[in-house]
This record gives C-alpha cells, structure tokens and sequence, in this order.
C-alpha cells in the first residue's frame, strides 16, 4: 500500500493511550488505543510506556491497514506527567523523522480549539486548565497532583467523599449513603477501616479515583452529601477555567471541557453555572487529544490541513 507522507499523534493518559495516523491531506487513515503510560522514572513504568506506546501505534497500524515497519514524517506525543522522562523511550519505539514530546493538556487543548485560541479545562484522575491567545502563548492553572490539588478530578471527589463518610460515622456529619458504598468496595465493617484499606498497596490512586462514578450514581439516588461533593468538584473546575481565561484576556474564546468526570451531569452543570457567572462561553471540544497531537505533528512539518475531515 502506497500511503504517502504519514503523520502520528498519540495522547498518553493515566487510563488509556490513544493514538491517530493521518495523511498529509488531514485525512485520519486510522486510530488505536491501549493502556495508560504516565509514568517512566521507575523501571516498572519506562515497562508499561513501551508496551503501551508500542501497542497502540500497532493498533492504529492495523486499522489503517499499513505495515508494522510504516515510518512517520512526523510524530507528536502529549503524555501524562510531562515529557522529560518520556522523549528518548519513545524515539527506541517509533520510526519517525521527527518526535516531539509535549504535556497531555497541550495537545488536548490543541484538538480542543483546532489550533486556534481558547482554553481547555481537563478532569480525570486529576485536574488541570490551560489558555491560549491567538499569538501562541500559553497560561496553565492547576495540576498540582493529587497532594497538593487536582480539585475536581476523580481523586479528589472520591477523597472528599470519603471525608463526609467518616464524618457521618463518627456523628458529627450528616447522614449520607456514601459509607455503604466504601464498606461494600472494600469489604470492611466501617468507615474507618475502609479508610485504612485506601492508604494500602492494594488501593492506588488511580483505583480510588475510578470510584467516582458511584458518587454519581448516589447522588442520581438523592443523597445529598454525593450531590455537594459534585457540586463543589463542578464550582473548583470552573474557578479554574475563569482564572485562566481571564490571566489571557479571552472573553470571548470558548471555555472547552475534556475528561471523564464531565461524564457527571452533577459536575457539568454546576461548571457551566460557574462559567455562566463570569460570562464564559462553554463547549465541548471539536476534537480529542490525539487529533491535537496529530495537529501538532503538521505544524512540525509545516504541513496545513485545514479543510481536511479530522475524523
């Protein structure tokens, strides 16, 4: 198969990698996906990114119906955690003319607005909010971690959530359906005792996180402190979105929303009532990190695809 000049764009999170091919007209040839590479400064996760990065450019590879030994013009890649640790495992990997490695959130930001201006605010495990203006700078706001901040990410609700349990138990909180919930996923009499499971091994932040969803549903069943806890999530990413937006002067840029905790009708709407309050433009973005990734691997070429379907 006579492909032409091939283009790649990955977008490496800390629960799945995502990858797109394209062709120098912005047509995408095909896409992949495969599991979460954030981390390589220890020797278990350089591990997870290589087969991670190797199993998801695979993938899109198949679908796309190219060859394994297919050499990319250019390839762009936004990855959780940064890319110091990142840049030179991934080069052993890909077979491109030119790799750059950039932050998740500036490739998310970038299919978010297509190139253009505006700003993006990320809700995941954790948290984050990048702008852009129309000359190309950049204003970031959050993604302390999950120590220090990640207010409104996944973690964060299901810390919080934790919070308002133990209270309850211990009566000096309101009554919530929320202990339940942690005694059944940990098997523990108590609140307390499932607190001490969480500090544990078998407990890591990114399973704690993926307990979020449950304080959707209890919430969706009328529990009150679930429905504050959404609440107070939707307000924080939309404290980031207006700090950032307004550190660039973009009144009248879109504010842009990416991230499963935004699958929460609770945090979504309590985001776009904040928005609202300071007269921001909320939407959903025109195209995911990968796609934005894939841009950024134009641009290192100088290639211009505008008109081309992105799809």
């Amino acid at each position: 198969m006579a492909a032409g000049r091939l283009f790649l764009g990955v977008d490496g999170g800390q629960s799945s990698t995502r990858a797109v091919i394209g062709d120098a007209g912005g047509k995408v040839l095909g896409r992949g996906r495969a599991g979460p590479c954030n981390h390589a400064s220890k020797s278990e996760g350089r591990s997870k990114l290589r087969t991670a990065v190797a199993a998801v450019i695979d993938d899109a590879l198949d679908v796309a119906g190219l060859p394994v030994e297919t050499e990319f013009e250019a390839a762009c890649f936004g990855m959780s955690g940064g890319p110091a640790d990142k840049r030179d495992l991934i080069a052993e990997i890909v077979r491109a003319d030119a790799i750059r490695v950039f932050d998740d959130a500036e490739v998310a930001l970038e299919g978010a607005v297509q190139g253009g201006a505006g700003t993006i605010v990320i809700a995941g495990t954790g948290s984050i909010a990048l702008a852009k203006d129309a000359g190309g700078t950049t204003f970031r706001c959050g993604g302390w971690g999950y120590l220090f901040g990640d207010e409104g990410g996944a973690f964060s609700i299901v810390r919080k959530a934790v919070r308002l349990a133990l209270a309850a138990e211990e009566g000096w909180g309101d009554q919530t359906s929320l202990a339940d919930l942690f005694l059944g996923v940990t098997g523990t009499d108590s609140v307390n005792e499932a607190m001490h499971c969480f500090y544990g091994p078998d407990w890591p932040r990114d399973r704690i996180a993926r307990l979020a969803p449950d304080i959707d549903t209890a919430a969706a069943a009328g529990d009150r402190c679930a429905a504050e806890v959404l609440q107070a999530a939707g307000r924080a990413l939309g404290d980031l979105a207006v700090t950032v937006t307004g550190m660039l002067e973009l009144p009248r840029a879109a504010v842009h929303y990416s991230g499963g905790v935004f699958r929460s009708r609770g945090v979504l709407e309590s985001f776009k009532s904040r928005c609202d309050e300071q007269h921001r433009r909320v939407a959903a973005p025109a195209h995911d990190g990968a796609i934005g990734a894939l841009l950024l691997a134009y641009g290192m070429a100088g290639v211009s695809v505008l008109g081309g379907d992105l799809r």
